[in-house]
């Protein structure tokens, strides 16, 4: 076991060391709250943090996702003054290219919501899409949205920096803990259970990421978080690069790409991928992402791979996040399933675990993201989110 040696009593208890966990720790205890600790069964963002994409951005189709979104990338844009830690934000914007009407009309609505809510994205035209990502080809586009003040960072100096900021004010990080139980006396938690000793606590937070329904199941709480492992490559350098090269996404394929030192950082969703934890790189899905970038991105299908990565994301039926506050256990709070979106969503979703341990109104309203809208009986409502 790293880092400091195990509590024996804690106020809080956060299991998951990566961004949402540790944005959780940093924000309970600079509010005040004290013997905050946090267990991390590996290193510090050592899953799925580290295999992001680096992405930050609000355009969703829903009001919370939009708020979470928006509230954690303006606390990105001032993460180096704020934390004393440069993250590398790339001010580049997102850009979602779309080729097919019903997506066209969904992007316009989402576009409204998201002005309304104080996000600058406006519906451009191919030509237009084609001038900020030279690289792509507009071929069958009928449209893009694009948001100038999204953009990427490095997922690794976040977690650097908010754990930093977490120590600071007085929470306890401990590297190499695996969870392997919750006690509870009727319906209240009494202590964690670890592979190096026990905590005596009556709250817990689950931001484990995919492997939050093990934690759930220790509780007592079914938590339908399911892992799917998502790749990444990485390619050798692109001549005459464009540094400005927004996040670009085709959205009929989910073929996405953004800059990456003197390359490009690409991925695409495998719709064949079996849910699990493989965490091992596969070509399987290889001709259909070469296939996506020779029809909408030709300019890459020469360019050399230089690396790559495997890891997970932790999905939930409607693709929406889980955060909230058990009613049945007291008192075990949970902020996982991000389904891809967690790094994006971490900063604000750390203040909403706040508010909600104090029992405080959370800055943005996450009610609709209960646990609750899958109990029994309860129809899965459509995916809200456009990614």
């Amino acid at each position: 076991m790293a880092g400091r040696e195990l509590p024996r009593r804690a106020a809080v208890v956060i299991v998951g060391g990566g961004v949402v966990g540790l944005s959780a720790a940093y924000h309970l205890a600079s509010s005040g709250v004290r013997d905050v600790v946090l267990l991390e069964k590996d290193e510090l963002g050592a899953g799925s943090t580290s295999k992001a994409a680096g992405g930050v951005r609000a355009q969703f189709s829903d009001e919370v996702n939009i708020q979470l979104g928006l509230r954690s990338l303006r606390a990105y844009e001032s993460f180096a003054t704020d934390h004393g830690q440069e993250i590398d934000f790339h001010r580049v914007g997102y850009l979602f290219l779309l080729d097919r009407a019903d997506d066209v009309a969904t992007f316009e609505a989402s576009c409204a919501v998201q002005n309304e809510l104080g996000l600058p994205t406006r519906m451009i035209d191919p030509a237009d899409a084609q001038r900020l990502s030279p690289l792509i080809s507009t071929d069958g586009l009928l449209g893009a949205a694009f948001c100038p003040v999204e953009g990427h960072c490095t997922p690794e100096s976040v977690v650097l920096g908010y754990a930093s900021a977490a120590r600071r004010a007085g929470a306890v990080l401990i590297r190499g803990c695996e969870v392997t139980g919750v006690e509870r006396d009727g319906s209240t938690i009494t202590g964690v259970v670890t592979n190096g000793g026990t905590i005596a606590t009556d709250t817990v937070v689950c931001a484990a990421g995919a492997y939050s329904a093990a934690i759930g199941d220790m509780v007592g709480v079914p938590l339908p978080v399911t892992p799917v492992r998502r790749q990444i490559l990485t390619t050798e350098p692109v001549s005459g690069l464009d540094p400005m090269t927004p996040f670009t996404i085709d959205f009929s394929t989910s073929l996405y790409f953004h800059r990456e030192g003197p390359g490009l950082l690409l991925g695409m969703s495998d719709p064949d991928e079996v849910p699990g934890f493989q965490l091992g790189r596969s070509d399987a899905w290889l001709p259909r992402l070469g296939e996506a970038i020779s029809h909408r991105a030709p300019a890459v299908a020469d360019v050399g791979v230089s690396g790559g990565w495997a890891g997970l994301y932790e999905m939930t039926p409607d693709h929406n996040a889980l955060i909230g506050e058990s009613p049945e256990v007291s008192r075990f709070l949970y902020a996982t399933g991000f389904s891809g979106h967690g790094f994006l969503m971490g900063p604000a979703v750390g203040e909403v675990v706040r508010d909600l341990y104090l029992g405080e109104p959370p800055v943005v309203d996450v009610s609709a993201l209960s646990v609750d809208r899958f109990g029994a009986g309860a129809a899965v409502r459509p995916e809200l989110n456009i990614v």
